[in-house]
């Protein structure tokens, strides 16, 4: 159950981290910042704010 528990960290992470080719060479994370930044209207909530990250 460790090693399933520790692969899917893994792969979060990677998958939060790789750059995309659709994206125009952004991780997941940048180009969600940048769409964030240019219209705003289309979030209900700030993006930003339902990342995993350290608290989660």
């Amino acid at each position: 159950m460790q090693l399933h528990h520790a692969l899917a960290e893994f792969m979060a992470a990677y998958s939060f981290a790789r750059r995309l080719k659709t994206l125009s060479g952004l991780t997941p994370y940048e180009y969600i910042a940048k769409i964030w930044k240019s219209e705003p209207n289309r979030f209900i909530v700030d993006p930003i704010h339902q990342m995993p990250g350290l608290n989660t």
